[in-house]
């Protein structure tokens, strides 16, 4: 029987996408900037916004503080992203996220790890706050179980650990909720669930929620250098 064509199995091979076990990349991640978080770590995150932010964009990144844990909200007021970086730093926080927006719409996602980077720039678009997704679930504060899907390019093995490095590697199972960034066709899309069981084999998915997609615009050495990044 003759395979359908889709838009993922008429892409090319990527010559960049590598095996699980390649023995290059464990080497590296044994030694990159996110390898203490793998071993226990606890992450510190900083969240701002622009200048000016509006009534949708500090209601988002007041849930994102309830997806991440031990994760803080502090007003960006006038101050540089830089000197954010430098006082956070100081402060103990292991990360800076920034939230910006155009036309009162979030636009950019600035994640910035410390104190000597690396910094991503994504491109933020369909954001969904809880209140706006049918049926969903209230989080709970346990610290959630993580799910990377297809982070297996060189670039993505190094997002996703990036992104695994907000987290505790030591998910509380009891509070049964999930985090998935799933990455197709180089879109990254996050959602938040909690599992519920019905049964002693049946279990069905209740979102929680926010929703939001990134594309990922760069990648750069260093904590925040828009000048030479």
């Amino acid at each position: 029987k003759q395979v359908p064509r889709t838009l993922d199995n008429a892409r090319e091979l990527d010559e960049t996408v590598v095996a699980q076990d390649d023995e290059e990349v464990l080497a590296d991640a044994e030694q990159d900037e996110f390898a203490d978080y793998f071993a226990g770590k606890t992450p510190k995150i900083l969240i701002t916004t622009s200048r000016r932010p509006s009534v949708f964009l500090l209601h988002f990144v007041s849930e994102l503080t309830k997806v991440f844990p031990n994760s803080h909200a502090y007003k960006r007021k006038g101050y540089e992203i830089r000197k954010i970086c430098e006082a956070a730093a100081e402060r103990d926080f292991t990360d800076v996220m920034v939230i910006e927006e155009r036309m009162e719409k979030p636009h950019t996602m600035w994640l910035i790890h410390l104190p000597g980077g690396p910094t991503a720039r994504f491109r933020l678009t369909s954001v969904r706050l809880s209140k706006d997704i049918a049926n969903h679930g209230t989080p709970s504060e346990h610290r959630p179980e993580l799910i990377l899907n297809n982070f297996s390019t060189r670039m993505g093995h190094q997002v996703g650990r990036m992104f695994s490095a907000l987290f505790p590697h030591d998910p509380e199972f009891r509070g049964r909720r999930v985090i998935t960034f799933h990455n197709q066709r180089d879109f990254l899309f996050f959602r938040q669930h909690r599992y519920i069981f019905e049964s002693g084999t049946k279990a069905r998915l209740q979102e929680i929620g926010p929703r939001f997609t990134l594309k990922l615009r760069s990648l750069q050495r260093g904590a925040f250098e828009t000048q030479y990044g």
